[in-house]
């Protein structure tokens, strides 16, 4: 049976898709190699994962203006994650999101999202609505 979880109306188109967690926090400027895809900082937990076209389920965004034309630019090099899912993000963040096309949510009422979801889970995101369900596999 699906799991739906309850967050803060977000940002973006409908999507669905596999998650990528970390019980980490997310900088598009330090942790993400922006031409190869895949986190790049070493001390990051995702180190060396690719981020294209998954669902990143992170603690919350860190960082300042620089992420949101990097955002930006992930995604006119469709280079990007499918959608960015937080337990909190910073206005900066959800800016970037915006600009950059992408699909975000975060405040989830049921908890630390990195600990309701496990990467390789399906899932949807429907911002409109503040719905994330974990599908049946």
């Amino acid at each position: 049976m699906p799991i739906v979880l309850r967050c803060h109306r977000g940002l973006g188109p409908a999507v669905e898709g596999t998650a990528l967690v970390a019980d980490d926090n997310f900088s598009a400027r330090y942790d993400l190699d922006r031409k190869t895809g895949v986190f790049s900082r070493p001390a990051h937990k995702l180190f060396g994962e690719s981020y294209v076209d998954k669902i990143l389920v992170l603690k919350t965004a860190k960082g300042g203006v620089a992420s949101a034309w990097m955002l930006r630019e992930m995604q006119q090099l469709k280079i990007t994650p499918l959608a960015l899912v937080f337990n909190t993000v910073n206005p900066i963040l959800a800016q970037g999101a915006a600009f950059g096309d992408l699909t975000m949510v975060d405040r989830f009422v049921d908890g630390d999202i990195t600990t309701l979801i496990k990467t390789g889970d399906k899932v949807r995101i429907e911002p409109d609505e503040g719905v994330l369900t974990i599908l049946d596999e």
